[in-house]
């Protein structure tokens, strides 16, 4: 569980260097902004059109007064009526325009926004998935954009808004009274002290906000992924536990900002109150002295209760831009992430493809990132698959196997030795061209939530291959089960097919890609052995002319393979033949005389 961070005493005070800081990640928006700054700039310019006409308005106001303190003729004073109208409903139109441009721009910045964090989430490494939770990922897309969103649209607009009319407003009330203006408006001087402590503790409060959020989609997402297993264990009840405990310190950090942000209000409307008596005690007594008319007294209180609003939205503005800069700084996190596997600036080219191509390891040597105080993964492992060969890879469970296949996928790099395809440090590809060269099969199965066809052809075209990859994966036979067949819709990640339709649907989507090099990872183990042997038969065929790396920890599934190598504790022990292996009576033969027995025993 994420802890609260400290939210500081009422009475804390920023430092200029932490305003800084804060305000440091969104200036990170201003690149999206200037994509957009014509239509920025229109609606600042309907900023002040609007405030400039509504400033006018208290003036028409103060002299259709005197009009009619001098006793002036109705007709002035329905002209002065009439213009005031006018001018009011200009100022409103104005207002109008300046909301429509400049919420709409904060749009299309959070649609460009999102565009880039997620083309750089495809982006990242398995390494940084690998530390990280798809709650909080989820939240950052789309609960951080949000605040995000607002300090570019709402919190700006309502910031110059108030900046624009302080400016033009202050000058006229200074033109009616001097010494009113400096008295009413000292009770504003609390306001800088009032943004600062309170700003910070919201800046607090909000990131706490963020981050307990994240913990809670974390904790929703994997419940509903696991349900089944909650179910199973009977642990409904613990798990609703868990969430009410996450729900409960959501709920209590939200109050803690509610606080900040409900003493932050109430402050802003006192010191605007405390003008008003100000007014209301000065200027009464400068009306009776003669010193200022009483058009000029109702224009100034007019004018100070038009500073309130803004006092107010200011303060809305910079929760905004506070828990803004809050979100910016979880989503500039994710920016300055690098992925670890990238394409090189100058790729290298593969030959022109003639059939298969060749595939090889160097004396590498691999640790996953973060766990290397766990020793090698693989300690100088080599081999070579000539094109069209096909390599089996066998071994006891943590031997290393998947790793391989995560090596020559690229999803890591290793640490020492290199990866060949064709001759060639598949680090000096693009992965564009790497990858286009694989088929690969992973040992963990993902399906989309997709119909059947969608997610077997994932891109490639549908020329009738469809059905040929699934009969050689044995999937068509599958498919009576399935109400619309090839046109099905999945549910989420595959759930309403089994774990050996799963693999069969896997096996056909890296088919249906053509790669000239075929790469399975242990993907048959849900199926039974005499469907697997169905399988096996049919990629004998299907994969002729390709380089094949075949990964599985039955044996039976690879005894056909022009070479095998076992693995056991990340080294090469044994290579050779099926038949030369069986004969040497070695870790080979182990593993398959322990699986015979295995067989027996469960018959």
């Amino acid at each position: 569980m994420v802890v609260l961070p400290d939210a500081g005493a009422p009475g804390d005070i920023a430092a200029p260097e932490q305003w800084k800081d804060m305000l440091r990640d969104l200036r990170a928006l201003v690149p999206y902004l200037t994509n957009y700054r014509k239509t920025y700039g229109l609606g600042m310019l309907l900023v002040v059109v609007s405030n400039a006409l509504i400033t006018y308005g208290p003036r028409i106001l103060e002299r259709g007064i005197n009009l009619i303190d001098r006793g002036a003729p109705p007709s002035a004073v329905t002209r002065t009526a009439l213009l005031l109208v006018g001018v009011t409903l200009l100022g409103g139109t104005a207002r109008f325009g300046m909301r429509q441009l400049l919420n709409s721009a904060s749009r299309w910045v959070e649609f460009d926004l999102r565009n880039d964090l997620f083309q750089k989430l495809e982006r990242l490494s398995p390494a940084f998935y690998d530390r990280s939770s798809t709650g909080d990922l989820m939240s950052r897309s789309t609960n951080d954009l949000l605040a995000a969103r607002m300090a570019a649209g709402p919190a700006l607009m309502y910031m110059v808004d108030t900046a624009v009319r302080v400016g033009m407003i202050l000058p006229a009330m200074l033109a009616m009274s001097p010494r009113l203006t400096l008295l009413a408006l000292m009770p504003l001087l609390g306001l800088p002290i009032v943004m600062i402590s309170l700003g910070q503790q919201i800046h607090r409060r909000s990131l706490a906000i963020q981050e307990q959020f994240s913990a809670m989609s974390t904790h929703v997402h994997e419940h509903i992924s696991g349900l089944r297993i909650v179910r199973a264990y009977r642990q409904e009840a613990a798990e609703t536990d868990e969430f009410r405990l996450l729900n409960d310190e959501y709920r209590t950090r939200n109050v803690a900002l509610a606080k900040a942000q409900g003493a932050f209000h109430p402050l802003l409307a006192l010191l605007a109150g405390l003008g008003g008596v100000v007014v209301l005690a000065v200027g009464g007594r400068l009306v009776m002295a003669g010193t200022v008319t009483v058009g000029e007294y109702v224009a100034f209180g007019v004018y100070l209760l038009m500073l309130a609003w803004p006092l107010i939205a200011l303060g809305w503005a910079v929760t905004l831009v506070q828990r803004g800069e809050a979100a910016m700084g979880r989503i500039n996190a994710l920016f300055r992430e690098h992925p670890a596997i990238s394409s090189p600036s100058n790729p290298a080219v593969l030959p022109p493809r003639r059939g298969a191509r060749h595939l090889a390891l160097e004396h590498v040597w691999f640790r996953y990132p973060g766990a290397e105080d766990r020793g090698w993964v693989l300690q100088d492992v080599s081999f070579r698959v000539e094109a069209g060969q096909s390599l089996a890879i066998v071994g006891a469970t943590g031997s290393g196997k998947s790793t391989v296949a995560e090596l020559l996928a690229r999803s890591y790099d290793p640490d020492r030795g290199q990866v060949l395809l064709d001759g060639i440090d598949i680090r000096a590809l693009s992965l564009e061209e790497l990858r286009g060269n694989l088929g690969v099969v992973p040992q963990e199965t993902f399906l989309f939530s997709a119909t059947v066809r969608e997610n077997i052809l994932l891109g490639a075209p549908d020329d009738g291959r469809l059905e040929r990859v699934a009969g050689v994966s044995r999937l068509a036979e599958a498919l009576p089960e399935l109400p619309n067949g090839y046109d099905t819709m999945l549910g989420e990640r595959g759930i309403n097919l089994s774990g050996g339709q799963k693999q069969r649907a896997a096996i056909a989507r890296a088919l249906a890609q053509d790669p000239p090099v075929f790469i399975l990872d242990d993907a048959l183990s849900a199926v039974d052995a005499h469907t697997e042997a169905q399988i096996l038969a049919g990629l004998r065929d299907a994969l002729a002319g390709r380089t094949s790396v075949i990964i599985s920890h039955r044996l039976a599934a690879v005894r056909d393979a022009d070479w095998i190598i076992v693995l056991d504790g990340g080294r090469v022990v044994e290579e050779g033949v099926h038949a030369d292996l069986l004969a040497a009576g070695g870790r080979y033969w182990e593993l398959l005389r322990r699986q015979e027995i295995e067989a027996q025993l469960e018959v």
